[in-house]
């Protein structure tokens, strides 16, 4: 976790001073449960809870675990300090590590999940706003990096709109998947703990009981939690991309904000760099870096190891305070982008009516011109377009075997550029439910 590229309130989730509140948490309401079911005496799960407002001492949890070497001993030996060695002797009761790690994993991840909810949620609503704002502004739309046909920028926004509405849907899959929690005790059988113990815990906890969890949770949940953030973390580059090749200098369609004072860079002060959308790309390829290791957790050794325990306690703070902070750093991007509708013409008539070539192709069939032979017609007049730099329209209407098919009115009428946004509204009905 990058100071530069994190924000406060996820990484408050990752804290170790919010983990042992977690820990507590599940410790205490375990107790409470226990002494509901007359396993423990109430005064003992009271006294534990008596500790609520203790702030835990993260370096004296630490000088015990250096001597334990076991960091789940450590806490409960801290706690004892706290609330006192006889009241804390039923702490734990029938309890394996795994119990108090992974119901708190899962804690801290749909607290996170929570973040990026409402993180996309405001993209959406960023994205929303531009489509519509530039609904019939019209661009050339390019395949291959090629002029292709017209579009229009509205389009572009309500495409990255939809990408992220699924992103949404399974953020909120992915939440709900990863929100269970198990206190089964070791390898899973309940033989030292009731599972109505469990079902309180999770209940408190805001989770659900793990329906089977051996001696840990099972991690496909957490494989599917990681592939979910890799999968928006590549819809931000697919956004951040083309905005990219939007600013290149030769296109200048749109461009990141440039604030006064801003620098481009330290050699050439003519330098405006889409440094933000460049940024977010590298923060992809870091969210990205989660999805492997994640995958390769599911396979542990019979009823649990701790090989996926190094690569979590890495890649859960990273990669969801990365997400976080790419997620808000593209929707001020998205809200602040400069918009050149001018560029996007001139862009559009570069090659002198060039992008119309498909619609006259189809008038020509349509006319009784075999395709083979409709196409070389126009291939033949675009390529003068590209090499001579002539202008399609004239250069189609200079041609006989194409006049002998096609009038000069119908001709013309292939270049009315409203043929090309007429669905547009039907469009935006489908992504927005209006138009």
């Amino acid at each position: 976790m990058i100071p530069r590229y994190s924000r406060p309130e996820m990484v408050e989730i990752w804290s170790p001073e919010s983990k042992f509140r977690i820990w507590f948490q599940i410790e205490a309401h375990a107790c409470d449960a226990m002494a509901d079911l007359g396993v423990i005496p109430r005064e003992n799960a009271d006294a534990v809870w008596r500790a609520r407002d203790v702030t835990f001492d993260v370096e004296r949890i630490n000088q015990i675990e250096a001597v334990t070497k076991h960091d789940v001993i450590a806490f409960l030996t801290h706690l004892a300090e706290h609330v006192g060695s006889e009241d804390a002797r039923f702490v734990h009761q029938g309890m394996t590590s795994s119990d108090v790690l992974d119901t708190a994993f899962n804690v801290q991840l749909s607290r996170a999940a929570d973040i990026l909810i409402a993180d996309l949620e405001g993209l959406l609503t960023a994205l929303k706003k531009r489509a519509f704002e530039h609904k019939m502004t019209v661009r050339i739309g390019r395949s291959h990096g090629i002029h292709a046909e017209p579009t229009t920028m509205g389009l572009t926004f309500a495409r990255f709109y939809a990408e992220m509405a699924r992103n949404l849907q399974r953020m909120q899959t992915a939440r709900r998947e990863i929100a269970t929690g198990a206190i089964s005790g070791a390898v899973g059988t309940f033989a030292n703990i009731d599972p109505r113990i469990e079902a309180h815990v999770c209940e408190k906890m805001g989770l659900t009981p793990e329906p089977i969890s051996t001696q840990i949770i099972p991690r496909d949940r957490h494989a599917a939690f990681f592939a979910c953030l890799g999968v928006i973390a590549s819809s931000i580059e697919n956004i951040a991309i083309e905005i990219r090749h939007m600013q290149r200098t030769e296109v200048l369609e749109a461009e990141e904000f440039f604030s006064k004072g801003q620098k481009g860079s330290s050699a050439m002060p003519h330098k405006r760099n889409p440094v933000l959308s460049e940024n977010l790309t590298g923060l992809a390829r870091l969210v990205r870096m989660s999805v492997t290791p994640a995958l390769e957790n599911v396979a542990l050794w019979h009823e649990r190891d701790i090989s996926h325990s190094s690569v979590e306690r890495g890649i859960g703070p990273d990669a969801t305070v990365t997400l976080d902070f790419a997620l808000a750093r593209l929707t001020g991007l998205v809200e602040n982008l400069l918009i050149y509708p001018d560029n996007m013409r001139a862009n559009l008539n570069k090659f002198k009516g060039l992008v119309m070539s498909q619609r006259v192709l189809l008038a020509l069939t349509q006319a009784g011109v075999s395709r083979e032979d409709a196409y070389r017609l126009v291939q033949r007049n675009a390529m003068k377009v590209w090499e001579d730099g002539k202008d399609f329209k004239t250069e189609l209407l200079a041609d006989p075997e194409v006049t002998a098919a096609l009038s000069a009115a119908e001709i013309e009428e292939k270049f009315d550029l409203g043929y090309h946004t007429k669905h547009v509204d039907t469009i935006f009905q489908r992504v927005f439910g209006t138009a």
